[in-house]
C-alpha cells in the first residue's frame, strides 16, 4: 500500500520541531529521491520505535513505494520478516499487517482468547486455500515470548554478536565546556568543518540559568548537553534505508553507515530524532591514498569510520578502528573524545559489562569523579578514594585513626557532589539509546548560549548551517 493512500496526519512527529520538519522536506525536494516517500517513512520510523506500528506493518506499507524509487528494498528488517512470518500461523501475520506493534498485538490476543470471532476477525484466520486456522493461537502465545527475538538480559542485547553494547557515560556536571572532544574527534576522522560528529552545547531553558561566556567564576556555572551519536539498540535511521547502507553492526552493535553502499537519500537524516546525521557535500580534502586503510575499514572489511567520500552520509562512529584493535589492543574500548576530555566527564566502554568504565563510574559517581579530579596534593581526598578502592583499611570507628568508609563516602560527596538524575535523550521515542547522561536534563524551552570556550577560538564551526550556505551558494558545490 503507498504511503499516499495512508491516513496521514499534518500533525508535526519530529523532536526536533515543525521548523527542522520544513527544513528536512526541502533539503529531501533538492534531492533526486521521492521528498513525500521520505518524510513519511522517517514518521512512521519513529512510530515503529515507540511500539505504535510494526516492523511487519512498517516493511509492507513502504515495500512497493521504495522498490519503485530505489529499485530495491533492503532494509534491514526484511529478512527477518519474512523468515518469521514463514514460522506465523495465517492469524498471526494477519495481525502482523494489520500494523499492531508486538506488545500490541500480545495483548490483544490474550483479550480475545480462543474465541477470536467475536470481534469479527474470524473470516482473517483462514489460509489461502478455506483451511481452518490453527487452533488456539492466543493461548499459545499468551505466557510466551510471542515476538521470539526480545532480549532477556538489559539494554543493549539482543542484536547478536558477541553481545558487547559500546555506549557511553557522560557527566554533564563534570564537564567543563572544553571542547576538547570535539577537536579530538575530528583529528581522528577528519570529517567537515560543521560537520560535528561529537557536539557540546551550553544552554540554558528558563529554569537553569548559564553565566555570560566573558562573565563567569568556572566553566562548571555553565550548563551543557554533550551530543554525540546515541547509537541506538532500535534505530529509526537504519529502519528507512532502502541499500543496507545505515545498519547496526552485529559486533559491538555500533550503528554505522557503509559509504560503499550510501546512496545519499538522506532519508536516515530525517529519521534520527537526535539530529546527528549530515551529508558530505563535497570530496575528501585528504586523497583516499593518503587515508589509512585501518582506520576507514572495519574487521568486516566496510568502509564505515574516517571521512567519507562525496554524497554520502556520516555521523560519529565510536571508533570501529579502536574497537576492532586494528589502533593496538590497548585502544579497544576507548575512543578519541574520551581520551580527550580533561575532567574524565566522557566514560566509553560495554554498557552490558559491570566492570566497564561507564558503569564502574555510574556505580559511585563521587568517587569517579575523585578518581578524575583529585589532585595529588589533597591527602584527605586521596586517603578517602583509597579507602573506598580497598587499597587502605578504613578507621573501625569514627574519632579513630583514620576515616571510617562511611566519613570516606560523604568527604566525596560533599567535595565532587552527587547526583540521582540520569535519562537517556528521548526515551519516550525508546530507541533505546546507548548514552547514559548523568546530570540536569534540559528543559522543553532549552536554548543554546555561547559557552565558556568558542568554537572558533578551537578551529571549529558551531553551526553547519552557515557553512552550507557559503558553500552550496557561493561556493558552487550543489550536487
Amino acid at each position: 500500500m503507498s504511503p499516499r493512500d495512508e491516513d496521514t496526519s499534518d500533525d508535526g512527529f519530529h523532536p526536533l520541531g515543525e521548523a527542522a520538519e520544513e527544513e528536512f522536506e526541502k533539503m529531501l525536494e533538492d534531492t533526486e529521491y521521492d521528498a513525500e516517500l521520505g518524510m513519511e517513512m522517517a514518521k512512521d520510523a519513529m512510530r515503529v520505535t515507540k511500539g505504535e506500528l510494526s516492523d511487519e506493518a512498517f516493511y509492507d506499507r513502504y515495500h512497493e513505494d521504495v522498490m519503485d524509487e530505489f529499485g530495491e528494498d533492503s532494509r534491514p528488517m526484511a529478512e527477518e520478516i519474512e523468515a518469521k512470518r514463514e514460522e506465523q500461523s495465517p492469524f498471526e501475520r494477519t495481525l502482523s499487517r494489520f500494523g499492531l506493534g508486538d506488545e500490541s498485538r500480545r495483548d490483544m490476543m490474550k483479550k480475545m482468547g480462543a474465541g477470536a470471532g467475536i470481534f469479527g476477525f474470524g473470516a482473517w484466520s483462514a489460509t489461502s486455500d478455506g483451511a481452518d486456522a490453527e487452533p488456539n493461537v492466543a493461548a499459545q502465545n499468551e505466557s510466551g515470548n510471542e515476538s521470539g527475538n526480545e532480549s532477556e538480559g538489559g539494554e543493549g542485547e539482543g542484536h547478536g554478536g558477541d553481545e558487547t553494547q559500546w555506549g557511553m557515560a557522560i557527566d554533564l556536571e563534570s564537564c567543563d565546556g572544553c571542547l576538547s572532544c570535539v577537536v579530538a574527534c575530528n583529528a581522528e576522522h577528519n570529517w567537515d568543518e560543521g560537520a560535528n560528529w561529537m557536539y557540546v552545547l551550553a544552554y540554558e531553558d528558563g529554569t537553569v540559568e548559564s553565566p555570560e561566556p566573558d562573565d563567569f567564576e568556572s566553566t562548571r556555572d555553565f550548563n551543557y548537553i554533550v551530543r554525540p551519536c546515541q547509537h541506538c539498540t532500535d534505530a529509526p535511521c537504519e529502519k528507512v534505508c532502502p541499500t543496507t547502507a545505515r545498519h547496526t553492526r552485529d559486533q559491538g552493535g555500533l550503528v554505522l553507515t557503509d559509504y560503499d553502499v550510501c546512496i545519499g537519500c538522506r532519508y536516515c537524516q530525517v529519521a534520527c530524532p537526535y539530529g546527528v546525521n549530515y551529508f558530505q557535500w563535497d570530496e575528501p580534502n585528504v586523497d583516499a591514498e593518503e587515508m589509512s586503510e585501518e582506520m576507514m575499514y572495519d574487521q568486516r572489511d566496510r568502509w564505515v569510520s574516517g571521512r567519507g567520500p562525496r554524497g554520502v552520509m556520516q555521523k560519529c562512529v565510536f571508533d570501529p578502528a579502536r574497537q576492532d584493535g586494528q589502533m593496538g589492543e590497548d585502544l579497544v574500548g576507548t575512543t578519541a573524545c574520551e581520551q580527550a576530555c580533561p575532567p574524565g566527564a566522557i566514560q566509553f566502554g560495554d554498557m552490558n559489562d559491570p566492570e566497564s568504565d561507564p558503569q564502574q563510574y555510574i556505580e559511585d559517581i563521587p568517587l569517579a569523579r575523585a578518581r578524575n579530579q583529585a589532585t595529588d596534593d589533597n591527602e584527605e581526598v586521596q586517603e578517602a578514594i583509597a579507602i573506598l578502592e580497598g587499597e587502605q583499611e578504613p578507621a573501625d570507628e569514627e574519632g579513630g585513626d583514620g576515616m571510617t568508609e562511611e566519613e570516606a563516602s560523604q568527604l566525596l560527596r560533599a567535595e565532587f557532589g552527587d547526583t540521582d538524575s540520569s535519562y537517556r535523550l528521548l526515551e519516550e521515542y525508546d530507541t533505546h539509546p546507548n548514552v547514559l547522561y548523568i546530570g540536569n536534563e534540559p528543559g522543553s524551552e532549552a536554548e543554546q548560549v555561547p559557552g565558556p570556550v568558542s568554537y572558533e577560538e578551537v578551529g571549529m564551526v558551531d553551526n553547519r548551517h552557515d557553512v552550507l550556505e557559503e558553500e552550496t551558494v557561493d561556493g558552487g558545490l550543489e550536487l
